[in-house]
């Protein structure tokens, strides 16, 4: 593989270590010939790394464009890949010549690039603008770059992400701590503790904030001192704030730093304190030599950094809670040391430089196959259209689309993927695919025109007992797709009920004309199919998709519950509950449960919000009538750790379907209680659990039912098996998708 690389070269900073370093070992596996336009450090270090490199000094693009020709005349060049305003320019004007792709590595926000320079934001920032939106695909250093780009609707499925990555092999050389010290102007004494920030003295690194900072952790440990290494604008005002703060004496402006290692090994706590980042190599660095470390919530900082855990995080500008965290690393030795291990070995882990070639590798083959892809179909119809409860905020919804997505994807790494859904820029952002708004019908019937396979995926969407309207619009997607020409599944679905002859007769006539393959998640909605007299698609019986999802790690669970105040080994009782009609007239009813478990086994409630709007009102209700403590768990996360959370909880109580099922694959007692069939269908399914229907709802009923739930405790790795086989019948959903792909493949 060849690859042209394209750089402005002025530039400094994380820019440039992450391209020269990237560039150094990438040319051990592949030939990346670099491209500099300006003489300087840039070039000059490039050349010392021996890094090929070419330097073209002309400012004008013509004749630039023309210089690069004559360096790349006859050879076969297989990828551009550009770094900045001038690369991006440039690599455009050179795709016309070369016809490969170009991708583009977007370091920083290139709306902020020129502030303060008007003239060059003017000419090089809209020049930059405008090539962005001509480039074929997009690396982001952190994934909140990445979602960046996505906000300014740059498509989401043509964007990849990268993050910073150090050398952790090479031995490190350093200079004496003390020494190091004295050398910059510290007069260090034993025992100080010494809290160090490298970055530029400019406004996004909110020095202010940090001063303050340390003004009220100094008062509380007086051995705390700061170092920042940086220069940069703001010196002189952050002297005389550290002067009229009162503590000049303890705190040292050690100006520009060459030895970045020895500054590291020197310092105690590592610092950043930005309003805005990527990701910086600040953080990385400090980690390399085993530093505790303190970090504004930014960019991809919490990639990095598992708040609690392996360091601690603040909020932007909060000067109190980085004073907090100052003190509490000061004042013990043992969490500094802990921590910096921990984030030591997650850096090196994921965050080295052998880690982010092969990802930046596995970025080249992507785009590489993908065009291979596009040019093997040229004019043939290609994609999948995938519609749902989507985008309402719905954690359950989520967890089947993650599902089907991930299905799809294996099966097909690279078949473009479009989502119809309520909330697209979440979609896009979470899942790097297409989205389009449910309602744009001319958008979506476009997109049906192109694609090979529709389906409807997930949840109960055919019934009509909350909504006719929706009904009709699932029954419409389902006909129209049919109609332009894809391959039809409705996937793990649930079924009914769908109530009036009218409806009945709809929905028989569209699924025998429209669909090819139906997988229901449980007997009962079989059932259904059959009592509407449904008998033209293939009908198999399958389970719901999300019980294919992972889980994550017990370290990562741990802090995420710990950071919501639960602590790991104590008993808690779980409630998933919602709003609907009835609910409040119930809510002291599922007090008086939670109140009794709470009583009788210890149990501590748990409210847990699927959907945080409806299901966190809900909870406020039960809560208001409590006697005992309880915890809400309202923010939203991936549905893989809602998977392992609740694998924490003795017993689960139940108003959510996906409450049930993420729960059973841990084999949680259970306790479904009925606003909807489903419920009841799912645990009949799974055979375990009891079912009360929400009308019927009781004190005296809950607890009835919550015993029987606690004399199954014990026997959770034997109702963990009801999950297991409904995970085996599961795959029939992905193996039905499998069939209709090839068949549409053959077919294009």
């Amino acid at each position: 593989m060849k690859v042209i690389v394209l750089i402005g070269g002025g530039d400094s900073g994380g820019a440039k270590t992450h391209v020269l370093n990237l560039l150094r070992e990438l040319n051990h596996f592949i030939d990346a010939r670099l491209v500099c336009f300006r003489k300087g450090d840039f070039s000059d270090d490039a050349e010392r790394m021996g890094i090929p490199i070419d330097v073209i000094e002309s400012g004008n693009p013509i004749v630039g464009l023309r210089e690069i020709k004559k360096l790349i005349s006859g050879e076969k060049i297989d990828l551009i890949h550009c770094h900045g305003a001038r690369g991006n320019l440039m690599g455009n004007l050179l795709k016309r010549h070369l016809k490969v792709p170009v991708i583009t590595t977007v370091h920083s926000d290139y709306r902020l690039d020129y502030l303060g320079r008007p003239v060059a934001r003017l000419s090089y920032g809209t020049t930059n603008m405008v090539a962005l939106r001509r480039v074929n695909y997009y690396i982001g250093v952190s994934d909140p770059m990445a979602d960046i780009l996505i906000d300014r609707d740059f498509p989401a499925d043509r964007i990849y992400t990268i993050y910073n990555g150090i050398d952790f092999k090479t031995p490190i050389t350093t200079v004496p701590k003390e020494e190091y010290l004295r050398s910059i102007g510290v007069d260090y004494q034993e025992g100080d503790v010494v809290a160090g920030i490298a970055a530029r003295l400019n406004p996004v690194k909110d020095y202010p904030t940090l001063l303050r900072a340390m003004k009220i952790a100094m008062e509380q440990n007086p051995h705390l001192r700061l170092v920042a290494a940086g220069d940069g604008e703001d010196l002189e005002m952050l002297q005389n704030l550290a002067k009229s703060l009162g503590i000049s004496d303890r705190v040292c402006f050690a100006g520009w730093v060459t030895d970045m290692n020895s500054f590291y090994n020197a310092i105690d706590i590592n610092l950043l304190t930005s309003l805005s980042e990527t990701f910086p190599y600040a953080l990385t660095e400090g980690a390399r030599m085993h530093r505790a470390t303190i970090a504004s919530r930014v960019g991809g900082v919490p990639v990095l950094i598992d708040d609690g855990k392996n360091g601690l995080i603040f909020t932007p500008g909060n000067e109190k809670e980085l004073a907090e965290h100052l003190v509490t690393l000061a004042n013990d030795k043992a969490l500094r040391e802990k921590m910096g291990n921990l984030l030591y070995e997650k850096a090196s882990a994921e965050f080295s430089i052998d880690r982010m070639v092969e990802h930046q590798l596995e970025i080249y083959h992507s785009v590489l196959e993908r065009e291979e892809r596009k040019k093997n179909r040229q004019g043939k119809r290609d994609g999948v259209i995938i519609c749902g409860a989507y985008g309402h905020g719905n954690a359950g919804d989520d967890a089947i689309l993650k599902s089907i997505i991930q299905s799809v994807q294996k099966l097909d790494r690279h078949v473009p993927i479009t989502v119809l859904a309520k909330n697209t820029l979440s979609i896009k952002k979470r899942y790097r695919v297409d989205s389009i708004y449910t309602l744009n019908v001319p958008k979506m019937l476009l997109a049906m025109r192109k694609s090979t396979l529709y389906i409807n995926g997930g949840g109960t969407l055919i019934q009509n007992a909350t909504s006719h309207r929706s009904l009709w619009y699932y029954l419409f997607t389902l006909r129209a797709a049919k109609l332009l020409g894809n391959k039809v599944d409705m996937y793990g679905c649930g079924i009914g009920p769908v109530i009036g002859k009218r409806d009945i007769g709809l929905v028989k006539k569209v699924l025998e004309r429209s669909v090819d393959i139906i997988t229901t998640r449980e007997e009962d909605s079989m059932g259904e199919l059959q009592s509407f007299g449904v008998k033209q698609p293939e009908i198999l019986l399958s389970s719901d998709p999300a019980l294919a999802l992972g889980r994550c790690s017990a370290q990562d669970t741990e802090v995420y519950l710990k950071n919501h105040g639960l602590t790991p080994g104590k008993k808690y009782l779980c409630f998933m509950l919602r709003t609907w009609y009835g609910f409040a007239e119930k809510a002291k009813a599922f007090a008086e449960c939670a109140n009794y478990a709470y009583e009788k086994y210890g149990l501590t409630p748990v409210f847990l919000s699927l959907n945080v709007y409806h299901d966190t009102k809900a909870a406020k209700q039960v809560i208001e009538y409590l006697s005992c403590p309880y915890h809400i768990l309202d923010d939203s996360t991936e549905p893989e750790m809602l998977i392992s959370a609740l694998s924490y909880m003795e017993i689960v109580v139940s108003m959510r379907l996906h409450g049930l099922i993420l729960s059973s694959l841990s084999g949680v007692p259970l306790v479904g209680v009925s606003y909807d069939p489903k419920i009841g269908s799912f645990l009949k399914y799974l055979e375990y659990g009891t079912c009360l229907d929400l009308e019927d709802v009781t004190a005296e009923g809950l607890i009835a039912d919550l015993d029987k739930a606690a004399a199954q405790i014990p026997e959770r790795e034997k109702l963990r098996e009801h999950a297991a086989r409904l995970q085996a019948v599961e795959r029939r959903n992905s193996e039905a998708v499998s069939r209709l792909l090839e068949i549409s493949s053959e077919n294009a």
